[in-house]
């Protein structure tokens, strides 16, 4: 995959999430986003933080969380929303949005996963459609696939994922499911709300364990 391609459409999927929350209402800037206890604002606040890490920043951040990534995450994200206003957090996606910087020890493709996955977390608990990308989804959903972090592999063992909206296709197992890549690669980052747009044997799997771990 070409660096230069990546890096621009993580640009342009940045600079598509500050034009979005600068069209949102101050109230719902507080509403819950599909990211557990994270409202918007602190969702857009993280999206502030990647291209402004320091090595030495991460590692405080990470002792102060006792090495739980998610904690570190949560706390970064609270911190940075109590500093800045909205309007000023828009500005520092905007001015970061073609920024190669990311943070120590992500891939290049994580960057524009949390691009397209946090404007759902956003959009989609207002009501809001912010269509997804086919061209640049298919390879953050690869991305995803492949990589330990997301716990994607886990998640779909034993099944085969079909995209309804371009030729892809990952996995051989018996239980199929199909749907938008978009849709897929919300499932694969652990967002439930995917669940809405896929079907198939797979996709009933999926809503059970869903439900049973209470999301």
């Amino acid at each position: 995959m070409d660096r230069d391609q990546i890096l621009d459409w993580t640009c342009r999927q940045r600079l598509r999430l500050a034009d979005f929350l600068e069209s949102l209402p101050e109230a719902e800037w507080q509403s819950r986003s599909l990211c557990p206890e994270w409202t918007v604002y602190e969702v857009a606040a993280h999206m502030t933080i990647s291209t402004r890490m320091t090595f030495g920043g991460l590692v405080k951040a990470a002792i102060r969380a006792r090495g739980d990534f998610d904690r570190m995450e949560a706390t970064l994200a609270i911190e940075r929303a109590a500093r800045f206003t909205p309007a000023e957090l828009i500005v520092q996606v905007r001015e970061h949005a073609g920024s190669a910087k990311r943070t120590p020890g992500s891939g290049l493709l994580d960057p524009l996963t949390d691009a397209l996955v946090h404007a759902q977390d956003i959009a989609r608990p207002l009501g809001r459609v912010l269509a997804m990308p086919v061209e640049p989804t298919v390879p953050a959903l690869e991305h995803v696939m492949k990589s330990p972090f997301y716990g994607a592999r886990k998640r779909f063992r034993g099944m085969r994922l079909v995209a309804t909206d371009v030729e892809w296709t990952s996995g051989e197992g018996a239980d199929e499911v199909r749907g938008p890549v978009g849709e897929l690669l919300l499932l694969a980052t652990g967002r439930a709300a995917g669940l809405a747009g896929l079907t198939g044997a797979g996709a009933e799997r999926l809503a059970s364990a869903f439900a049973q771990a209470g999301q």
